[in-house]
């Protein structure tokens, strides 16, 4: 790091992703990370006050990339909800395999970071269903879907689609079927919400 650079966050946590990506969960310490950056440890110290923070700050960052992207469909009120239910939940699976399939190494730990920031993960999950209950509810009040509670059809949906989206099931995702499978997985959910 240059001396003029100066020491953020932001820039912990881009050079802990890299020590992660080389090192792995098991091995990748903050000493690892500060030797990257060009700093002693406790400059990273100062912003992340414990090895587990610091953990749980890049989770969180990698889990919150996929929120964002996601809440511009859920919030797209322009569009119809059947559209976008479907254009959301296409994404978060492609996303997930773009993850997975692009740099599977840190796919890796970063499941295993998941594994343990359980916190996280919720509040993730928790953000997720959150966009999904506002497109559901768009979809009760423009009469598209019928006779389900928003939040309760949301959580279905996730919990039905989690074989597209749960790290678990990342083997299956680059099979032959798998966009088959998708495919009728959701249109068998828009039937259902329409019904």
């Amino acid at each position: 790091m240059a001396a003029t650079e100066t020491l953020t966050a932001e820039r912990i946590l881009e050079a802990t992703e890299e020590v992660l990506r080389r090192h792995g969960p098991a091995k990748a310490t903050v000493v690892d990370v500060a030797r990257a950056l060009g700093v002693s440890h406790g400059s990273v110290y100062r912003h992340f006050r414990t090895k587990a923070a610091l953990r749980e700050a890049v989770t969180k960052r990698w889990l919150d990339r996929t929120s964002e992207a996601l809440g511009g469909i859920a919030d797209d009120a322009s569009r119809d909800p059947e559209s976008r239910l479907r254009d959301w939940l296409a994404a978060l699976f492609a996303a997930k395999r773009r993850k997975a399939g692009d740099d599977p190494e840190l796919f890796s730990t970063y499941s295993v970071l998941a594994g343990e920031q359980v916190q996280a993960v919720g509040e993730h999950i928790t953000e997720l269903t959150g966009q999904l209950t506002r497109i559901v509810a768009d979809g009760v009040a423009a009469g598209v879907f019928h006779g389900v509670d928003p939040a309760t059809g949301a959580r279905a949906v996730f919990q039905a689609t989690g074989r597209f989206h749960d790290p678990g099931y990342v083997a299956e995702w680059s099979t032959p079927e798998a966009d088959t499978d998708f495919e009728a997985a959701v249109d068998l959910l828009v039937r259902g919400l329409r019904a």
